[in-house]
C-alpha cells in the first residue's frame, strides 16, 4: 500500500514532466491510491532526498501494462531502464503473458527511448473529454448500483463477451478492482433485463467512465447512447468534469462518444515488450 507521501511525490514528478513536454501521464490514480501491498506493483529511484524516477504496474489477470517517469534534469543516466528492469522481472516471476508500455504520443522521449528496446507498436488510445451538448433523458434505461455477490458472475461475461477478454484475466481484474474506494459501479437494466455495465471513478475533482460494455445482442437499439448520456447527467449535476478513455480503431464507440459530446484531447501508445 502506498502512503500519502508517495502518493503525493509521484504526483508533484508527475506535473514536472508533463509540464516539461506538454503531454499527459496515465499513471491510474485510482489504481494506485488503492494497492493492497500483496505484491511489489510499483518501482521508484531517489536522488538528492527526492524522487526523480517511478514506474507504476497495473495488473489486468495476466496482461500488465506499465507507465513510468523521470524527472527532466535527471534523463540519460539509465534510471527508466533499471526501473522497467525490475518491473519485467516481476512479471515474468508473476506469470504475465503480454506485457504493455503506454506512453503519451506526443512524448519525444518516450518516442526514444522505444527505440532502443525490443518492443512493438500495439495500438493507441484517446483521452476524451464532454463537452456540454444536449442529454437525452429516458426513464426505460435503468442503473442500479452493483452488487458483487448477485452481479459478479454478470460482470465477468460482460467484460468476456463484450470485451473479447479471457475469462480467467477478467475474473482476476474483478478482485483488483473490487476494493476501489472511489469508484460506482452500475448495471444497466432494460425492461428488467440486464443490458451492460459501467464504472465511474471520482477522483481528484473528475469523474472517469471505464469498463463500460453492452451485450451483443442489446447493441444497435440506442441502449448504450442512453445508458452513457443517463451517467453524464449524473455527473454533471455534481459539477464534475467528465472524461473516459476509448481504443482508436474502435470506430463504432467514438462514433458512440462523440454523438453524447465527448472530444479527444490526448493519445496514449501502447507497445508490447517482447
Amino acid at each position: 500500500m502506498l502512503s500519502k507521501e508517495q502518493i503525493a511525490e509521484i504526483k508533484s514528478l508527475k506535473e514536472i514532466c508533463e509540464q516539461e513536454e506538454g503531454y499527459e501521464l496515465k499513471l491510474n490514480f485510482d489504481m494506485l491510491e488503492n494497492r493492497n501491498g500483496e505484491n511489489k506493483e510499483d518501482f521508484f529511484h531517489n536522488e538528492d532526498g527526492k524522487l526523480v524516477g517511478f514506474l507504476g504496474s497495473y495488473y489486468f489477470g495476466r496482461k500488465v501494462e506499465f507507465c513510468g517517469m523521470v524527472h527532466p534534469q535527471y534523463r540519460r543516466k539509465g534510471i527508466f531502464t533499471a526501473l522497467l528492469a525490475e518491473g519485467l522481472e516481476e512479471a515474468r516471476r508473476r506469470g504475465a503473458t503480454s506485457i504493455l508500455l503506454n506512453a503519451p504520443a506526443t512524448s519525444q522521449s518516450a518516442k526514444a527511448f522505444l527505440e532502443k528496446i525490443p518492443c512493438s507498436y500495439t495500438f493507441s488510445e484517446h483521452q476524451m473529454k464532454w463537452q456540454k451538448a444536449n442529454i437525452i433523458e429516458d426513464t426505460a434505461i435503468k442503473l442500479r448500483p452493483y452488487d458483487y455477490v448477485h452481479d459478479k458472475e454478470v460482470e465477468i461475461q460482460l467484460d468476456v463477451r463484450g470485451f473479447g477478454m479471457v475469462e480467467e484475466d477478467v475474473r482476476a481484474y474483478v478482485e483488483t478492482i473490487r476494493e476501489l474506494d472511489d469508484d460506482h459501479r452500475m448495471i444497466i437494466e432494460v425492461d428488467g433485463k440486464i443490458a451492460g455495465k459501467i464504472r465511474v471513478s471520482e477522483m481528484n475533482g473528475e469523474a472517469w467512465i471505464y469498463g463500460f460494455v453492452v451485450f451483443p445482442e442489446f447493441r444497435g437499439q440506442g441502449i448504450g447512447r442512453r445508458a452513457l448520456s443517463k451517467v453524464v447527467k449524473q455527473e454533471e449535476q455534481k459539477g464534475l468534469p467528465i472524461f473516459l478513455e476509448v481504443e482508436a480503431k474502435n470506430a463504432r464507440a467514438l462514433k458512440l462518444y462523440e454523438s453524447c459530446g465527448f472530444r479527444s484531447y490526448h493519445s496514449q501508445d501502447y507497445y508490447e515488450i517482447k
